[in-house]
């Protein structure tokens, strides 16, 4: 029998173990310091199987009404088996937990059947690229 997901509201989480998440699931990954970004988000998601970490999201936070949803990151083995759901379904009670209001997502067409089933309505929106 295969050991179930363990799932934690804001743990402890250091940036070794973030990039090695993001590493094996995006292409074209730069490492990073994950403290700047944490210290900056609301709350974040972690799923671990057998004490590796194998999933992420967090929500960044403008500290009022306002949060946004990124990185929802999940390990190319766990993928499709709704590992990325429960994140995000954590992620939208510990933000309506901690008083945001609103929380917001972009995402590539691609992942939009994903998040409306997460709960999220489409919207129209902007951007502006800044480089990079």
């Amino acid at each position: 029998m295969r050991e179930p997901i363990g799932y934690a509201v804001s743990p402890a989480v250091d940036s070794a173990d973030l990039n090695a998440l993001f590493e094996a699931s995006w292409e074209r990954y730069e490492p990073r310091d994950f403290s700047a970004i944490l210290g900056r988000s609301v709350a974040w998601v972690c799923a671990y199987h057998g004490g590796r970490l194998v999933g992420f999201v967090h929500a960044a936070w403008d500290g009022g009404v306002h949060a946004f949803l990124l990185d929802t990151t999940v390990a190319p083995a766990e993928r499709r088996t709704g590992v990325g759901l429960e994140l995000v379904r954590l992620l939208v009670d510990a933000c309506r937990e901690r008083g945001v209001t609103w929380l917001h997502v972009d995402y590539e067409p691609h992942l939009g059947s994903f998040y409306e089933r997460a709960g999220f309505a489409r919207t129209a929106a902007g951007l502006i690229h800044l480089g990079g």
